[in-house]
């Protein structure tokens, strides 16, 4: 669908809601956008909600890789802005406590949201029984690959972890990168691999024990699934460059023959127009191999970012409408038509809505694997959604100092489990739903 029929039919159905009040400013700070994701934010969402509502405006601001940081020192500040957008679930029990955002249970009622998401999904924004989040897109990681590379060299698609190792050694040998992976422009990349052998050699159900405060996260099942994260980059897997390539541009080395797979996040189907034009069928999505005795594939279950209102918003309602505006079906179906990866929000009924997946059916195909996954608890945990925040930034930070040997596996987790287990008595740890 072209942007501007995008547009003409999101003016046409309009918006119903309560109105935001005349003169309104709605501010909200934005990540990474490249130009044609800004035109798409302002002719799928701005422009037809300020058409709904002529008195209000919504300015976006993008602030790229600082977001986080600028983020929490407005809000400490107080001086934020209305629509909070954080990195995921593991930030907002921290921010509510400080009492920087606002309860959104009335907004909740109004909208009917409690009704309109999946469950699993608003629960994972509650603080203390209220709800101060909804997440803004749910996403999974695992494995693209070059369907191209693998068909001349004979090579199938790994299940288990011995069938990827295999295959990487052998890529290896022939001077291929196995993971196209880099971390250049967001360090949190990292954690990205955290979770992957956190759920598919530890496993999800111990990980998940861990996250409730049942086992420490030293027990042997972490030890292993760290051991094999370190064994992976000592081997080169991850190739040279991963300090210096941005993901954008670690995923270009698998269209170009570089690498021939990408251990990244479903967020990277956003990509696949730009490196994989006219080829879209040389690139593939699956989850990610799994150890021996564990599910396979194991998807684990992730928020990208969150949407709250900050507790001092002089624009709330404003805020709350843009919010439940971005939870229809109009704009989930024009968004995810022409910017898929970052806007697929948990809507529990998706028959009202109409998605073009143009040359990249790969993307509607993840998605119902993700889906059918959680409907069969054959799902894990990302570190960015269920950690708290002083967790996850050791992690990230911390797995570096174990992939350059500074630092032991063993006392790599130790101290994740120090640091987890203040939290989890401070009351920060998200909500983590019963399996």
């Amino acid at each position: 669908m072209r942007p501007a029929k995008i547009l003409t039919a999101a003016i046409a159905l309009g918006f119903s809601a309560t109105l935001p009040a005349a003169g309104e400013e709605i501010s909200w700070w934005y990540e990474n956008a490249n130009p044609e994701q800004r035109r798409a934010l302002d002719e799928i969402l701005v422009q037809p909600f300020e058409a709904s509502n002529p008195d209000a405006k919504v300015v976006i601001d993008y602030r790229g890789s600082e977001l986080d940081k600028q983020l929490r020192i407005a809000m400490l500040s107080g001086r934020g802005p209305d629509v909070v957008m954080t990195p995921g679930p593991a930030f907002v029990a921290s921010m509510a406590q400080a009492g920087q955002l606002m309860a959104l249970d009335g907004y909740a009622e109004k909208y009917g949201w409690n009704d309109r998401l999946l469950p699993v999904f608003l629960e994972l924004g509650r603080y203390d029984g209220k709800l101060y989040a909804l997440p803004k897109t749910y996403e999974t990681l695992g494995l693209f690959y070059n369907t191209k590379m693998f068909a001349d060299n004979g090579w199938q698609a790994p299940t288990t972890i011995s069938e990827m190792e295999t295959l990487a050694d052998e890529m290896i040998a022939k001077g291929i990168v196995p993971f196209a992976a880099g971390n250049a422009s967001w360090q949190g990349t990292n954690e990205w691999y955290v979770s992957l052998v956190w759920n598919s050699i530890a496993g999800p159900e111990n990980t998940y024990k861990a996250l409730k405060g049942e086992i420490p996260w030293t027990s042997q099942p972490f030890v292993d699934a760290i051991s094999k994260l370190k064994e992976w980059w000592d081997k080169g897997y991850f190739g040279p460059d991963y300090l210096s390539l941005t993901t954008e541009q670690a995923f270009a080395t698998i269209s170009d023959g570089r690498a021939a797979m990408a251990p990244t996040g479903t967020w990277s189907f956003q990509w696949v127009p730009t490196y994989f034009d006219g080829r879209e069928d040389e690139i593939a999505f699956i989850g990610f191999p799994s150890a021996d005795g564990l599910p396979a594939p194991i998807y684990p279950l992730g928020i990208g970012s969150t949407f709250s209102i900050a507790a001092n918003s002089d624009a709330a309602d404003g805020a709350a409408a843009v919010i439940d505006y971005i939870f229809g079906d109009t704009f989930y179906g024009a968004m995810n038509s022409v910017w898929k990866g970052e806007w697929n929000t948990p809507l529990r009924d998706l028959s009202a809505v109409s998605i073009s997946e143009g040359k990249i059916p790969q993307y509607g195909e993840a998605m119902s694997d993700l889906a059918s996954a959680v409907d069969k608890n054959q799902y894990g945990y990302t570190t960015w959604t269920f950690l708290p925040p002083a967790t996850a930034n050791f992690v990230i930070q911390g797995i570096e100092e174990v992939w350059f040997g500074n630092v032991s596996v063993e006392d790599y987790l130790a101290q994740i489990d120090e640091t987890f287990q203040s939290e989890l008595a401070e009351g920060k740890v998200p909500a983590i739903p019963a399996r």
